[in-house]
């Protein structure tokens, strides 16, 4: 390959990519309104939405978690570290959504009676509270029996002013009467209505939700988050659409959450209580018991008395038995509470077993006395343990008295329940702003695909790539949609009302045909004669408009024009020039008519036509008789120039019979209407019928930005104006 045949194919490479870049810009461009109605029909849902959505309110409530409960602080040491209540924050947030909890406000606040106001569905609610008119109802008991426990209720109020309702079953069977401030009872059924604000014939629905499904809802709504870390300070927050009610959930769970934290602190001094006073006879007993011996024993011995190092011994042997009495007491009082392997309940026998070993010491120095000291100082080591001991728990006992009657728990209340007065949901700005951009990206991604899957003829480029030369590109024209709608409802037209060519002589689309009509007088040169084809790939292509005005241009001319209407099915080329369609074509290949009956003029000078006729049963064997090859031959010795518009190829075999028979055959394409594959498959139609298409015809274009921004070439950018 040659350097200049590579630089060549660069330059196309770049160019394509400029096309690519451009003709996206252009796509949008083509697609603003589509983009900019669509971008402002979600922006008007949006706000709707942002309007009619109900608002939805937050509330919150603070609450602290102290690390330590003790019902004094004066009373200090052991006390306090034995009634010691330290628990995560995770464990108390669980504490409060228990069903402990909960249950309580549940039954308190009436939870399990859900009573729902009835609106127009979707804007009903919206509507009515923009308008000032929501309906509310409170309802303090309403009990059904275990049968009736699924079924829903309507309540209608019947007098507003007068507080008067009735209560129907979900059959619409009215079951009570009643009023607001009283209760009404039937049938098992209970219901009193505490207030009601809602206008005449407004209803409601009313059911019954179990308690549990009640308590779950409130487990769903309720959000609890300590603040900061190990702080011990937890946030209750809950949203809802009555302000006024998520306050008083909050405030009732965080009153229970605090009474059922003192209860269960003094329950652990009752409880240890308890256990004292079972045990206090017992060391009374065993101290007596003790006394009694040691008494005993001294008399029986006269009296021995202790020496300086017995002493000493018995008083650190006392001092250690005390300590594992106490920690026998707290043993049983830890075990109720952790388990073995629990840090506090180890360090609890690691001291017991220090201890034993002391006190093994101890019996071993004691083995070294006499007996009679030996005895004696088991026996008053025995009575001076026992007697702490009792001492001891005397003064435990008093001590947990007090702790049970000054009990105030480890939780405050901080901050009671608020409810905030801006809604959090929904938030409009985002909304609307949300809604556009969504409107936006969406209206630009249609646009962008619905180009994508196009496949259309959009330019000449992709004709001429089928290897079929563009003779001309003819613009949509205004001006035949104007004179289409104002032939609607007349009967008596001319020509001048009909033709293009003869209506407007200056527009584009004509302009264009006479740059045709320059093309075929050269490429007609080296025809085998003067008549041409028109035909297409499909119907409503604009292939009739094509061939009636290019007649009239060329007649225009100073040429002798005839057109044929060889569309025997479905052509109406008479009314663009304002002839009977009968007789014509069909009516002479039937032998009913001769050449000169069917051809009519026309009010353009030097145009001739010859409408289809009838419509025949059987048109393309009428084309294959000889008459139709008598027709051409007198017409193209008559006329300087024959144009016949034929069927389409795609649709019926005609255009390959008419094609037989003409020297010139030329295609139409709508823009963006025919496929390069349609096109592409209607030239091989004919080639395979040995008919060969000498050009193109791209009919209909639409001024597009996406052609203009993408580098093609604006084929009717200028216009030359008379004024």
């Amino acid at each position: 390959m040659s350097l200049t045949q590579n630089l060549a194919n660069k330059a196309t490479l770049n160019t394509s990519d400029e096309i690519d870049l451009g003709k996206l810009f252009g796509i949008l461009i083509d697609s603003r309104w589509s983009i900019i109605a669509t971008t402002l029909l979600f922006t008007i849902v949006g706000i709707a939405y942002a309007l009619l959505a109900t608002p939805i309110y937050k509330a919150d409530a603070l609450i602290q978690v102290e690390q330590k409960s003790t019902g004094m602080p004066a009373l200090g040491g052991d006390m306090a570290e034995l009634f010691s209540s330290e628990s995560t924050a995770t464990t108390e947030i669980e504490i409060i959504k228990s069903r402990m909890v909960l249950g309580e406000t549940v039954d308190k606040l009436n939870l399990t009676v859900v009573a729902t106001p009835n609106y127009i569905p979707v804007i009903g609610k919206g509507l009515a509270r923009l308008s000032g008119e929501s309906a509310s109802i409170n309802i303090s008991r309403f009990t059904l029996p275990e049968y009736a426990q699924q079924n829903g209720y309507v309540l209608t109020v019947t007098n507003s002013e007068k507080g008067q309702y009735t209560l129907a079953n979900s059959e619409g069977r009215e079951i009570l009467k009643g009023r607001v401030g009283e209760l009404v009872e039937h049938n098992g059924i209970s219901l009193f209505v505490t207030d009601i604000h809602a206008k005449d014939k407004a209803t409601f629905t009313l059911s019954k939700i179990s308690r549990l499904d009640a308590i779950q809802n409130l487990q769903r709504g309720l959000s609890i988050s300590e603040r900061g870390k190990q702080t011990g300070i937890l946030q209750l927050s809950m949203t809802g659409e009555n302000r006024s009610e998520i306050k008083d959930i909050l405030n009732d769970i965080s009153q229970n959450y605090f009474l059922q934290n003192v209860e269960r602190n003094s329950a652990e001094a009752e409880k240890s209580l308890v256990f004292l006073k079972k045990h206090l006879p017992e060391i009374k007993a065993q101290l007596n018991k003790a006394e009694d011996k040691l008494n005993h024993y001294r008399q029986s011995n006269e009296s021995v008395d202790l020496n300086l190092e017995a002493k000493s011994a018995l008083e650190v042997m006392v001092n250690v038995e005390a300590q594992l009495n106490e920690l026998t007491f707290k043993e049983s009082d830890i075990s109720q509470r952790f388990t073995k392997e629990h840090p506090a309940y180890i360090a609890l026998l690691d001291k017991r077993k220090t201890l034993l070993a002391e006190k093994a010491r101890l019996n071993k120095r004691v083995e070294k006395l006499p007996k009679t000291q030996q005895e004696i100082l088991r026996l008053t080591r025995s009575v001076e343990v026992n007697q702490q001991i009792y001492v001891e728990l005397l003064n435990k006992m008093q001590e947990l008295s007090i702790v049970k009657a000054s009990t105030v728990g480890n939780v405050r209340i901080l901050d009671s329940a608020q409810s905030y007065s801006q809604a959090v949901k929904p938030k409009k700005a985002l909304i609307v702003v949300l809604a556009t951009l969504l409107g936006g990206m969406l209206s630009v991604a249609i646009a962008l695909l619905r180009a994508a899957f196009h496949k259309g003829v959009e330019t000449p480029d992709q004709i001429e790539e089928l290897g079929l030369p563009v003779y001309a590109s003819i613009p949509l024209s205004d001006s035949q949609t104007e004179l289409l709608k104002k032939q609607k409802g007349k009967k008596q037209l001319t020509v001048e009302q009909t033709l293009l060519s003869v209506y407007n002589p200056a527009d584009l689309s004509i302009e264009a045909l006479r740059s045709l009509r320059t093309s075929l007088h050269f490429a007609m040169m080296e025809a085998k004669n003067n008549v041409l084809m028109i035909s297409g790939p499909s119907p409503g292509i604009g292939k009739s408009f094509v061939s009636v005005n290019l007649a009239s241009v060329i007649a225009k001319a100073g040429q002798k024009v005839l057109v044929i209407d060889a569309d025997m099915r479905k052509g109406r080329m008479e009314t663009q020039l304002c002839t009977d369609s009968k007789p014509g074509l069909s009516d002479y290949l039937c032998g009913k008519q001769e050449f000169g009956n069917v051809v009519r003029e026309t009010g353009v000078d030097g145009l001739d036509f010859i409408p289809r006729g009838d419509t025949p049963p059987n048109p393309s064997e009428l084309l294959m008789h000889p008459r139709f090859k008598a027709l051409v031959e007198w017409a193209q010795q008559n006329y300087d120039m024959v144009i016949v518009d034929t069927p389409p190829i795609l649709a019926v075999t005609d255009a390959a019979i008419v094609g037989a028979h003409v020297g010139t055959t030329l295609l139409v394409g709508r823009f963006e209407q025919n496929t390069v594959k349609e096109i592409d498959v209607a030239k091989n139609r004919f080639e395979q019928n040995g008919i060969e298409v000498k050009g193109f015809i791209l009919n209909a274009i639409v001024r597009k930005a996406s052609s203009t921004y993408g580098g093609n070439y604006g084929y009717y950018n200028y216009s030359y104006d008379n004024n």
